[in-house]
């Protein structure tokens, strides 16, 4: 055998060997909001503010950062700095609790929710994310509230900042033809 042959045989199975012994990682689960807690953008009193809400972990196994709405939720993770060390984060599936108190028990990973964006509901500080586990829910949000379906990846800086400015919210239609449509 070949030196270049040997040294394909060894790094192939080294590869291999490091696959079948990594196991999948663990994930620290959504933790209760509980009074006093403080928003980690704002500072602001979670419980205090209806809409979802949102957590961060930095690391699967490390402490949850909280967040008094998906907005600033995304605020912090779509910054450049964060977006690398993001591990996992969760929102509240609005299709299975109350948008007024959402529930601790109806926590989603953040990466697989859909979205409806530039409707009429309230959040902390204005406009928020409404988030889903399933597309049906979403949709029929959005055709009782308004606004637009997204998906994870394409919410970003651009999309928040337009959010933040008013030219999304609401029933208006002003600015919402540049929207992505998720499919």
């Amino acid at each position: 055998m070949t030196r270049l042959a040997l040294l394909i045989a060894l790094l192939a199975s080294l590869l291999l060997t490091g696959c079948s012994e990594s196991e999948p990682e663990t994930l620290a689960a959504a933790v209760p909001i509980e009074d006093g807690d403080s928003c980690h953008v704002c500072g602001m009193l979670i419980e205090q503010f209806p809409g979802p809400k949102g957590e961060a972990f930095l690391d699967s196994q490390g402490e949850a950062l909280k967040f008094c709405s998906t907005m600033d939720l995304f605020t912090f993770l779509k910054q450049p700095e964060n977006e690398t060390r993001l591990s996992h984060a969760y929102v509240h599936d609005i299709g299975v609790t109350t948008w007024g108190e959402p529930s601790d028990e109806a926590f989603i990973r953040a990466e697989e929710a859909w979205y409806v964006v530039g409707h009429d509901q309230p959040g902390a500080m204005g406009h928020t994310l409404a988030s889903f586990a399933e597309q049906a829910d979403a949709q029929a949000f959005r055709e009782t509230h308004g606004g637009e379906l997204v998906g994870f990846d394409e919410i970003d800086l651009d999309l928040l900042g337009r959010l933040g400015r008013g030219e999304l919210g609401g029933n208006s239609d002003k600015g919402m033809g540049n929207m992505p449509a998720h499919e």
